[in-house]
């Protein structure tokens, strides 16, 4: 009976979504590979992928409900991964970044991306108890202090980039537990004024950086905009997009803009435009409807779900996935400044790739049991 049962479950699991996934994330090691063939950091993409299509397995077939009871321990093991990530000599600090541990012989490993898990998790398990009526100001302010904390640990690094994208695991959950509208309403139109407000105040008193200035005038501003200076980046990042017109590159000896170094960072935030310059409008539109058909994909499974706390922990991370999305293709084509966050299952790096498919893991995880009481 038991072999019946699992194979019946590995028949049932979604497959689409698991291979779209793998698709994608191949199509980013081969345009990693584009943008550094001498490097190999696509090799070690390769050797992600792989670790990661395990740890996806593992999550996928473990019961969604046991994980998310032991959400507590992930949690405060996620908090003391940042605590020892800012302690001298634990840390590894890139461009300025305090962001990352050294694991000899496996290289570096982010903490920062992984504990987005275990707070999605911590706040599905919060709000996701039956409820029969609107949230209370106490549960948001509970809410708040779980994402606080490992907020305010990123931001010691500090790496205001990766601090923002837990900011839509609160806001999505929020707005699927019964939030009042008005206060929706009155979120968005408090955003709307005291953001240029806190802009115009950070810069008179030193809070925001200059290149932090630079940077968001060289879009608010763009013709008047050091090009050389800290919009270069931006500049950049617009030529190579604009290079790949409608089928992108002909050949590999045309990749210029990324190969020869005159694109920053063309492996990892600026993915996106070195795609454009070798698919061109063609391969950056496939792509976007490949991420679509991910994102809807993972709503029907939140739909579907057996259970509210279930339907939130996909829900939390398809609003973390949008968001990421939203901000690199933002980037990468000059309308919104450099913050430095990836793109999912495209830019380099081991501990993204592997947080993501983690998270798709628990989407397939929760799809299994749809008809479970």
């Amino acid at each position: 009976m038991s072999t019946i049962l699992e194979k019946r479950r590995f028949r049932d699991l979604d497959w689409f979504l698991m291979l779209l996934a793998v698709g994608i994330a191949i199509f980013g090691t081969w345009q990693i590979h584009n943008a550094q063939p001498e490097a190999n950091y696509w090799k070690k993409q390769l050797i992600g992928l792989g670790v990661s299509l395990v740890a996806m397995m593992v999550v996928a077939l473990t019961d969604y409900r046991k994980l998310v009871y032991f959400a507590p321990a992930f949690y405060i093991f996620g908090l003391v991964l940042l605590v020892l990530v800012l302690v001298p000599g634990v840390g590894h600090k890139v461009n300025g970044q305090q962001a990352w541990i050294m694991i000899p012989g496996l290289g570096t490993f982010q903490p920062s991306e992984f504990v987005k898990i275990p707070t999605a998790l911590m706040l599905a398990r919060y709000f996701g108890r039956p409820r029969t009526s609107i949230l209370s100001w106490h549960e948001m302010l509970i809410g708040g202090a779980i994402l606080a904390l490992p907020v305010g640990l990123i931001m010691l690094e500090p790496d205001a980039g990766q601090a923002i994208t837990y900011l839509p695991l609160l806001a999505v959950v929020l707005f699927l537990s019964s939030i009042r509208m008005w206060l929706v309403i009155a979120a968005l139109a408090a955003a709307f004024v005291t953001v240029p407000a806190a802009y115009y105040v950070g810069v008179k008193t030193g809070a925001i950086k200059n290149y932090q200035q630079e940077r968001i005038n060289v879009i608010l501003d763009p013709e008047n905009a050091d090009r050389r200076g800290f919009g270069y980046h931006t500049w950049q990042s617009i030529l190579t997009v604009g290079k790949g017109r409608i089928v992108g590159a002909r050949s590999a000896s045309d990749y210029s803009q990324s190969r020869l170094k005159f694109l920053p960072e063309p492996h990892t935030d600026f993915i996106f435009a070195v795609t454009a310059e070798t698919t061109g409008f063609i391969g950056s539109i496939s792509l976007l409807i490949a991420y679509a058909v991910l994102l809807s994909k993972l709503v029907v499974g939140a739909r579907r779900a057996p259970d509210r706390m279930g339907m939130l922990v996909i829900m939390a991370f398809v609003g973390g996935f949008a968001f990421q999305i939203f901000i690199n293709v933002g980037m990468a084509l000059g309308m919104l400044p450099v913050i430095g966050v990836p793109l999912p299952l495209m830019s380099a790096g081991l501990s993204a790739v592997l947080a993501t498919f983690i998270a798709i893991g628990f989407a397939i995880s929760i799809r299994l049991r749809r008809f479970v009481n």
